[in-house]
């Protein structure tokens, strides 16, 4: 429901009991400055510029240095012609290219859009299509998918670095040799259109970085399915992202601040690797330790040789941690706190992981319209066990009747959890019916089902609709769906989450053949995983006589998911 004023006046002064459950120093509010998100980065450069901005695999970087390659990228998209208000593609994993890029577009005044690097095929049509960025950065491992879509989508100018180059120089070989393993390119791309990174990031940085309004100059697009339906762009303004970075160091601060290295395992094309693993730490002055992507055996040779003291993460690094064989042999009680998002936490999990660490690890809350983190249990306070905590300062919350969408309700009560706060998006890129529907008189309607106790923690009882998360990452069952209907054996088809023990959800298929059609389980996941991220491929495929359907035809996913489908005969 979308009515205006049902949830509330924006300017209700709403009641906060959690404040008396806040840890001593953590403010009720903070200040945000009316600064562009590189403008918190910029202070420690100034300060400290000799000071470790990032440290991959061996090879270093100072924050002078990451400022002056970013300050030189930033002046090489003003040459080419990228002007303030354009967008710029980050089709990358985690590696020095990403902050460098990231900032670089950011000083130039140009948006970031974040792309998946485990999207191909349909899924960078649809983005590339919706976004229509002026230029793309990538690697020369992910080249090749950009080609693919060459014929459907306009030409896009791509700027192509060779993984090896971020590796110190003793380490390029080996690089390159276990690329060939592994069958991905080495070789730099040719083709129209193509622009080398290392020509992009030297010369004469940006003379002056862009100005704006940090409230209303759009920073970020990144894509969410925000409860259903295709992927949409949430615009995160510089003022969002700057809110959320501070509201994050409030939350987490250190006791001391003698070290801070924090280990980037989390992706950071997911809004909350972007905040809880660079913009946070990089505006507070810490130590990045890149991961490119998140493997249990790396992970824990890079906490022994770096001694990282925080580590975001999702359940099932945590859980990759607490059941390696040899977890024993490693040291990593450098850890002090670890923030959990994207799926629920297991309590023992948890109990496991801060025994092995002897460091906190809590649970928190966001979605990738509040940029994303809206609440998390108390570091240094009281952690209630099953929920996520408490609203971060500057936040408000509430629940609404789910039919009605009144509210307040009464504490304990289940509803839709609503929240704002500073770190809240401008809405919808260009969707301005899916934005009324989730802005409502300054609150935004999570799509989650929560109660809210009397001291101001919060459950989630469950997700509304059918969003599927796999491992932190969200699947939309309708893009799963579109890929199994192009089969030409397939019928019918629906898609669901089921419970899985490393990655929380994995998708299931449903599948109806088409009379005397010839498909096999391989044959479908192999179909879908050629089409779009790996991640959102079934793990397995039932296939049925039927979808079980409403009176009006609409297929109930919730019977599938609760097994009360019959297998075919």
């Amino acid at each position: 429901m979308t009515t205006v004023g049902v949830v509330g006046s924006a300017s209700d002064p709403p009641a906060r009991p959690w404040l008396a459950h806040y840890p001593p120093g953590i403010p009720a509010d903070i200040d945000v400055p009316l600064r562009r998100l590189p403008d918190l980065v910029a202070d420690i450069v100034a300060s400290e510029p000799d000071r470790l901005a990032f440290i991959y695999y061996g090879a270093k970087w100072t924050y002078r240095r990451f400022w002056a390659e970013a300050g030189a990228f930033a002046a090489t998209l003003q040459r080419d012609g990228l002007r303030p208000g354009d967008r710029l593609g980050l089709y990358l994993p985690n590696c020095p290219m990403y902050p460098i890029a990231f900032f670089g577009a950011l000083r130039a005044g140009v948006t970031v859009v974040q792309v998946s690097p485990l999207y191909i095929a349909q899924d960078l049509v649809h983005l590339l299509t919706d976004s229509t960025p002026s230029a793309v950065v990538t690697l020369e491992i992910l080249y090749p998918n950009l080609a693919k879509v060459a014929g459907d989508v306009p030409p896009i100018p791509t700027y192509v670095a060779r993984l090896r180059e971020f590796y110190p120089a003793w380490k390029r070989p080996f690089v390159n040799s276990v690329l060939r393993r592994r069958r991905m390119p080495t070789e730099f791309p040719r083709g129209p259109g193509v622009r080398a990174w290392a020509a992009a990031v030297r010369g004469e940085p940006i003379a002056r970085d862009a100005t704006g309004d940090p409230a209303t100059e759009v920073a970020v697009l990144q894509y969410t399915g925000g409860t259903t339906g295709r992927p949409k762009a949430a615009m995160l303004t510089h003022r969002n992202l700057v809110a959320n970075a501070l509201q994050c160091a409030a939350w987490f601060k250190k006791k001391t601040a003698e070290r801070h290295v924090v280990l980037a395992a989390v992706p950071f094309f997911h809004v909350y690797g972007m905040t809880v693993a660079l913009n946070y730490p990089l505006a507070v002055g810490a130590t990045i330790v890149i991961q490119t992507r998140p493997d249990t055996d790396e992970s824990l040779a890079l906490m022994r040789r770096y001694s990282p003291t925080e580590f975001p993460g999702v359940p099932a690094m945590y859980s990759g941690i607490n059941h390696h064989p040899h977890v024993d042999r490693y040291n990593i009680r450098s850890i002090e706190v670890c923030v959990s998002g994207s799926a629920p936490l297991p309590v023992e999990v948890a109990k496991r992981f801060e025994a092995l660490t002897g460091g906190h690890l809590i649970e928190g809350y966001g979605l990738t319209e509040a940029s994303p983190v809206t609440h998390a249990n108390p570091v240094f306070g009281e952690r209630r066990v099953g929920t996520i905590g408490l609203p971060f300062p500057s936040t408000d919350q509430r629940v609404i009747d789910l039919e009605s969408g009144r509210g307040p309700l009464p504490p304990g009560t289940p509803g839709e959890l609503c929240v704002r706060g500073p770190q809240v998006m401008l809405g919808y890129y260009r969707q301005p019916e899916e934005t009324a529907g989730v802005l409502v008189d300054g609150w935004l309607r999570t799509g989650d089902i929560a109660s809210i106790d009397d001291a101001g923690y919060v459950t989630i009882i469950d997700r509304k609709k059918d969003l599927i998360n796999v491992g932190g990452m969200k699947v939309y069952p309708r893009e799963v769906e579109e890929v199994l209907f192009q089969h030409p054996a397939v019928l019918e088809a629906a898609a669901v989450g089921v419970p899985d023990e490393m990655h929380g959800e994995v998708v299931k298929a449903f599948v109806v053949r088409k009379p005397n059609a010839e498909l096999t389980e391989a044959d479908v996941i192999q179909f879908v995983r050629e089409r779009i991220a790996h991640y959102k491929a079934p793990r397995s495929v039932e296939f049925l006589d039927a979808l079980p359907r409403t009176g009006v035809q609409k297929v109930l996913r919730r019977v599938l998911r609760d097994g009360a489908a019959g297998p075919a005969r």
